[in-house]
C-alpha cells in the first residue's frame, strides 16, 4: 500500500511511553514499544485524538510556518470559520479579516463563502434523492479516511463534493487571476487550519492529486500575530463576503441545519461518529437523509490546532453568526461560478486490516489470532503497548509481538519456570542418585 502524508506525529524526546494515546485512537494506529508511542501510518486518519489525550504533549501536527507566504508573489489567506470563534475582542468580522490580512497577505477569502456553495449543492442532491441514504458529509477529512479504513461499505454514502477549502482556493486563484492579472503560479493560498486532517487532505488529497491550497498554517501559529494586528487597524477594509450560513459551519450541526430538511443527523467526537457509523452500517437509521459527522467535539471550534476553549468560541461565534444576520449577506449563490465541484478523482477502501493478500494464508492466520486471543486475559489493560488484547494477538500473528509481552502471560511463564526449577533443584546426576529403598533393605541384612 502506497504511504501517504501524516500532519499528526510523534516528538519522541517528549513521549514517556504511557498508553493515554493506544486507548483513545479510533483506529488502534498506535502501540508504545521500548517506553516510546510508535504510529501506524497505513492505519492514522490524523483525526488528532492523541494530540488531545497526550498529557506530556508528545503528539503533535506538522503545519507550515507562516513565513511560507514568502514563496509567493501574491499571498491569499483563506481562514476557516473556526477563527472567529477565537478572537472575542474583535467588533467584527471585517476587523478580523483586515488583522489577518495585516500579518503579510494581500487578499483575503472567507472558506465560509465557499460552504455556502456546498451548501447550495448538497440541496440539490437531496432534493433529486438519487444517492444511498444516508448521505454522509464530506466535509471532515478525518471521518473519511475512517470510513476508508474502518466502514468501506459506506463509502458509497460520502457526498462526492469538494471541500469548501478547496472550492476557495480555486475561487481566489480564479477571481485574482481574472480581476488582477495575475499568474496561477504566481498565487499562492494559504488556509488558515483548526486541525490536522485537513493539512493532511492539502498534503495528500482524498480524491486528485494536487490541492488547489498551496500551504496550511495553523490557527495556534498565527493567533498572536493577528491579535497583535487588531490593535494596529487604522481602517477597517470590507473583506467579509459570507452570510450566517457559511458561518455556522464552525458550529457542529452548521452545515446540515442550512440544508432545509428535518431528516439529518449532526454527530461530533470521533467516538460518536464510530457509533453512529455502526448505526448506518447495521441499516439502522433508514429515516435520516443527511449525517454531518465531524471528528472532532464541537466541530471545528473543538479542533486540536486551536487556541479558544471550545465553549468559549461557540459562544463569541455566536456573535458573528448574529452581525452576518443583521447585515442581511446574500448566500453565495453556484451560478456564478462555471466550474464542476464535485470529485474527480475516486476515494477507496484503505483494507490495513488484512493479515495477508493470500486469501488461505489470510484465514489461516485468523484461526491463529483468535486461539491467542482466546487465550489472552480480554482485560485491554494496555500494558503490553496494544490498545486490546484482539490487538495484541493480531501483532502477534503479524510478527510484531510475542505472548509473554502480555504481563499475565509473562507471570504464567515465570510461575512455569519456577515450579521447572523446583524439580530439578531436586534431581541429582544419574552416578550420585541412590535408590533409598535399595538402602534401607541393606541396612537390614547388616551390609551397611
Amino acid at each position: 500500500m502506497s504511504p501517504y502524508f501524516h500532519s499528526v506525529t510523534l516528538d519522541e524526546a517528549k513521549c514517556k511511553g504511557c498508553t493515554n494515546c493506544i486507548k483513545r485512537c479510533p483506529t488502534e494506529a498506535i502501540r508504545v514499544r521500548k517506553s516510546k508511542a510508535r504510529i501506524i501510518n497505513e492505519r492514522c486518519i490524523d483525526c488528532g485524538e492523541c494530540i488531545r489525550v497526550c498529557p506530556y504533549h508528545a503528539k503533535k501536527a506538522i503545519t507550515d510556518p507562516v513565513s511560507i507566504i514568502d514563496d509567493y508573489k501574491y499571498k491569499v489567506a483563506i481562514p476557516a470559520p473556526t477563527l472567529y470563534g477565537q478572537l472575542k475582542s474583535a467588533q467584527s468580522r471585517d476587523h478580523i479579516l483586515t488583522a489577518l490580512k495585516m500579518c503579510g497577505f494581500d487578499d483575503v477569502f472567507e472558506v465560509a463563502r465557499a460552504a455556502e456553495i456546498i451548501t447550495n449543492e448538497t440541496k440539490k442532491i437531496l432534493e433529486e434523492q438519487k444517492f444511498q441514504k444516508p448521505l454522509i458529509s464530506s466535509a471532515c477529512p478525518a471521518v473519511v479516511r475512517l470510513i476508508q479504513v474502518r466502514f468501506p461499505n459506506l463509502i458509497d454514502n460520502i457526498l462526492k463534493l469538494k471541500s469548501p477549502m478547496e472550492v476557495a482556493a480555486k475561487i481566489a486563484k480564479d477571481e485574482i487571476t481574472r480581476d488582477k492579472k495575475i499568474r496561477q503560479e504566481d498565487i499562492g493560498v494559504f488556509f488558515i487550519t483548526p486541525c490536522a486532517a485537513k493539512v493532511t487532505s492539502i498534503k495528500a488529497p482524498l480524491d486528485k492529486e494536487k490541492s488547489f491550497v498551496d500551504g496550511a498554517i495553523s490557527i495556534s501559529d498565527i493567533y498572536l500575530k493577528v491579535l497583535s494586528s487588531l490593535g494596529k487597524i487604522d481602517k477597517v477594509e470590507k473583506l467579509s463576503r459570507a452570510g450566517f450560513v457559511g458561518v455556522r459551519w464552525a458550529n457542529s450541526g452548521g452545515e446540515s441545519t442550512a440544508l432545509g430538511t428535518d431528516k439529518f443527523l449532526a454527530v461530533d467526537g470521533i467516538h460518536n461518529v464510530i457509533a453512529i457509523l455502526e448505526e448506518i452500517e447495521d441499516e439502522k437509521l433508514e429515516d435520516i437523509d443527511f449525517v454531518e459527522a465531524l471528528a472532532c467535539q464541537g466541530g471545528c471550534l473543538g479542533g486540536p490546532l486551536t487556541v479558544e476553549n471550545m465553549y468559549v468560541a461557540k459562544t463569541v461565534i455566536k456573535k458573528f453568526i448574529d452581525e452576518a444576520k443583521e447585515t442581511g449577506f446574500e448566500t453565495a449563490s453556484n451560478e456564478n461560478y462555471h466550474y464542476d465541484i464535485a470529485w474527480t478523482g475516486k476515494v477507496e477502501y484503505r483494507p490495513i486490516m488484512k493479515l495477508d493478500k493470500d486469501f488461505d494464508i489470510a484465514m489461516k492466520k485468523l484461526e491463529t489470532l483468535h486461539l491467542i486471543n482466546n487465550g489472552l486475559p480480554g482485560l485491554d489493560c494496555g500494558a503490553c503497548g496494544a490498545p486490546s488484547c484482539r490487538s495484541l494477538a493480531e501483532d502477534i500473528v503479524r510478527g510484531n509481538a510475542n505472548e509473554t509481552d502480555c504481563i499475565f502471560k509473562l507471570r504464567e511463564k515465570v510461575r512455569s519456570l519456577a515450579i521447572q526449577m523446583m524439580e530439578l533443584e531436586a534431581k541429582m546426576p544419574p552416578v550420585l542418585d541412590k535408590d533409598e529403598t535399595s538402602e534401607i533393605k541393606s541396612k537390614k541384612r547388616g551390609d551397611i
